[in-house]
């Protein structure tokens, strides 16, 4: 492995991306008997309708099998990190391809995630790789808050998301369990960029206002705001752009996170992260798949697929998503402090939340 160089990988933030980012049960495909040497299997966490179009170019393009394993939409990324966990004397896994960075980063700090070769590593920009070279970040999507346009008017939104726990939003929100997905990594976001303290007092103030958490991902917070249960939800661009295209009413937007603090406000960006699994007896194919999932043209797929993605890793000059993001100040939380904090930063929410 090459040394690394030193650097500061944060999500990234930008109220004017809006235009630009809003313009299952488990399946086991083919995953019933052993791996032969030449195939790659990967976990996949990515909605299975957008990742597979992914899965069949690469198998096009090369000839080999991929045999993926999807997730349910309530568990993914945390599920299937469990599933390494337990299956780390005996991997069945060569990747594991995830729409969230913060859990493969908690897999590679416990040695779950190995090194993956020097050529992959180095080809991937800098600022979107693990400096110590076991994941690559690429193709992002924004938290934000889900609402009806026709029950209110933008004038009439929480500016900052502290502001979203304020007594008149009191039994008008709706979360999805925060100990799945990109909920579980934007409290741990909450909590190292704000402080213990102030994410305290948020927690608090959202259990007082009775938020919902609601089982069954981030699509189930913005299915209640269109059902007319909530007002506000938590939620991703993806899943408000799946919802527009089934031609039903709802619009989000991207509060800051706190707008009066230097780098701490803007809108928290959740980009994709893939790793070699540690023990992989299949490193090759799998070092060859993590390439092809790192480069431009995986990348221009997400973007034109349902979800929307922002290209990051590799952006296109005169991209109006993409200039935004370089004019706009971040909210630079580095994804290995958010991974740290995220597991204490949900117990702490569901401790307050519990009866909500």
């Amino acid at each position: 492995m090459k040394t690394p160089r030193t650097n500061n990988l944060a999500v990234g933030s930008a109220s004017r991306l809006l235009g630009a980012l809003l313009a299952l049960s488990t399946t086991v495909l083919g995953c019933g008997d052993a791996a032969q040497p030449s195939e790659v299997v990967v976990y996949v966490s990515v909605d299975q309708a957008i990742a597979e179009p992914i899965l069949a170019r690469y198998a096009e393009r090369t000839g080999s099998r991929v045999r993926p394993l999807f997730d349910t939409e309530a568990t993914k990324t945390t599920g299937l990190a469990n599933r390494i966990r337990r299956e780390a004397d005996r991997p069945r896994a060569d990747v594991f391809w995830s729409s969230e960075p913060f859990a493969v980063h908690q897999l590679a700090s416990e040695g779950r995630i190995q090194p993956m070769a020097d050529e992959v590593w180095a080809a991937h920009p800098t600022a979107w790789r693990d400096p110590d070279g076991r994941w690559i970040a690429f193709a992002a999507r924004g938290r934000v808050v889900a609402y009806d346009p026709t029950r209110l008017r933008p004038e009439d939104l929480p500016k900052t998301w502290r502001d979203v726990a304020a007594a008149r939003w009191a039994g008008e929100v709706a979360i999805a369990d925060p100990r799945f997905g990109t909920t579980r990594g934007h409290l741990g976001a909450m909590k190292a960029g704000w402080g213990p303290e102030a994410y305290t007092s948020w927690v608090r103030a959202m259990g007082e206002n009775s938020v919902a958490v609601l089982p069954g991902g981030n699509a189930a917070t913005v299915d209640a705001v269109v059902r007319g249960e909530v007002l506000l939800g938590l939620t991703d661009t993806d899943d408000v752009l799946a919802a527009k295209a089934r031609g039903l009413t709802v619009e989000a937007f991207m509060p800051d996170h706190d707008p009066r603090r230097p780098n701490a406000g803007g809108t928290l960006m959740i980009p994709n992260s893939a790793g070699v699994v540690a023990g992989t007896s299949r490193p090759e194919p799998a070092n060859a798949f993590l390439a092809f999932l790192g480069s431009a043209e995986v990348e221009r797929m997400l973007r034109d697929s349902t979800s929307g993605n922002l290209q990051v890793a590799h952006p296109v000059v005169g991209d109006a998503g993409a200039a935004a993001v370089a004019a706009r100040r971040a909210w630079e939380v580095p994804i290995p402090r958010i991974a740290d904090q995220m597991d204490a930063a949900v117990t702490e929410a569901m401790d307050a939340w519990g009866d909500s």
